[in-house]
């Protein structure tokens, strides 16, 4: 009889468990500030969530300011809200309280979590640190910044330039290395400290600093699962970077780039192919994991479309985590598909160094993703420029894309 009552009891409390589910199945459509836990540190990340015309999946845009960034499209599966970010082997997976979610960010690698971070999230807020009013400060950090951030466990340090325009106690602006940029920082000034942050789905950005009494800023950036950097910046209306077409070059004895890869469907593609002979060549070096290679890939897709009759051509080399076809592949399809792409990317190895190294013998080294080479008419190497400045750096964006325009109008010009 005590185990008659038992299963009866039992089963009876199953059932009131199952009509009390601890997670919805609908989300309500709009904004959520969300963040992840790091390290004692709250790094915002603020989402803006629909319903897609199947009533099954949702529409998930991270907002970093002015960038609406479209992540892959959400979906319930066991009880669970899961937000995948394909490309950069990421997913958000959360339960739905009424107006809150909770869960994990995690970084995957070939289907496998390698990094957790909590979750959680609040339906109907859209401010990153201070609700509006809350921050006041009589500082302005407007204007461009020499920065130095320091690996405190490496020893090792990047010279950066910050480019920052304040309205009010709203400050945005980015950070620009020899390698590329950390696109779109929205964030405050509260008193004397600054507080910034972006999520593009491959990382979360959470940059803290001080002023000080010398003008300096002395911060921290926690970044992703488990980047930290320091970092000191003083303000300089001339700070410049090296030139991005003098650190990566042809070695001794080069003039020219020759490869042969596959592309996302396993055909073989070279640059000593028919179809581009007497043309102009851009050489676009790639990762679909990359951010910045994103924001370039938004400018050359488009562009190519407008001017591919002009006899120019783009050919995409994609260095990925992984060199196997099967792995790496579906990868490249999401990202040609997702960004328009009409020009061929090819599997060309792994982002190490020995990998890089064996595919492009002719370089002293790919130090940065992306990485453009700009060949002309008889085949000659005529630029190679490291990083690229996204929209997210302002006037560096419109000053690149002048200089881009430029050169190509006089090589595609040229007999």
């Amino acid at each position: 009889m005590r185990v008659i009552n038992y299963v009866a009891g039992f089963l009876a409390m199953m059932s009131v468990a199952a009509c009390n589910s601890s997670a919805d199945q609908t989300l309500k459509a709009g904004n959520w500030r969300a963040t992840l836990l790091r390290d004692g540190q709250e790094l915002p990340i603020l989402l803006e969530i629909s319903q897609n015309p199947d009533n099954k999946t949702y529409s998930v845009v991270s907002v970093n300011g002015e960038e609406r960034l479209q992540l892959d499209s959400a979906y319930f599966e066991n009880d669970s809200l899961h937000i995948p970010m394909e490309l950069f082997d990421s997913e958000i997976v959360a339960a739905v309280h009424g107006d809150k979610l909770s869960g994990t960010y995690s970084r995957l690698k070939e289907g496998v979590v390698v990094g957790s971070l909590p979750f959680k999230a609040v339906y109907g807020e859209n401010h990153r640190f201070f609700k509006e009013g809350v921050a006041k400060s009589e500082k302005n950090v407007a204007g461009k910044w020499s920065t130095t951030f320091l690996n405190p466990a490496t020893g090792d340090s990047t010279l950066a330039v910050g480019n920052f325009i304040q309205n009010g106690s709203a400050v945005q602006g980015s950070f620009l290395t020899p390698t590329g940029d950390y696109r779109f920082l929205n964030g405050s000034i509260n008193g004397d400290s600054l507080y910034l942050s972006t999520f593009d789905g491959s990382n979360a950005m959470l940059f803290k600093a001080a002023l000080q009494t010398d003008g300096t800023l002395k911060g921290e950036l926690w970044s992703g699962l488990k980047g930290y950097k320091t970092w000191t910046a003083k303000l300089n209306p001339d700070a410049k970077l090296p030139d991005a077409t003098k650190l990566t070059f042809l070695k001794p004895g080069f003039d020219k780039v020759d490869f042969t890869f596959p592309d996302s469907d396993g055909k073989t593609v070279s640059l000593s192919d028919p179809q581009y002979k007497d043309k102009v060549v851009i050489i676009q070096i790639l990762g679909s994991w990359c951010p910045n290679c994103m924001d370039e890939t938004n400018f050359l897709a488009p562009w190519y479309k407008k001017n591919k009759d002009r006899g120019v051509e783009i050919i995409g080399l994609a260095f990925e985590h992984s060199d196997k076809p099967e792995v790496s592949n579906p990868k490249l399809k999401r990202m040609i598909n997702r960004f328009g792409m009409t020009y061929p990317v090819l599997l060309a190895g792994t982002n190490s160094d020995e990998a890089t190294g064996k595919a492009l013998p002719m370089l002293n080294k790919v130090m940065s993703y992306p990485t453009t080479i700009f060949i002309d008419k008889k085949g000659k190497v005529r630029e190679i420029h490291t990083g690229f400045s996204g929209p997210g750096t302002g006037k560096y964006y419109d000053q690149f894309v002048e200089d881009f325009n430029g050169l190509m109008d006089k090589m595609i010009a040229e007999k």
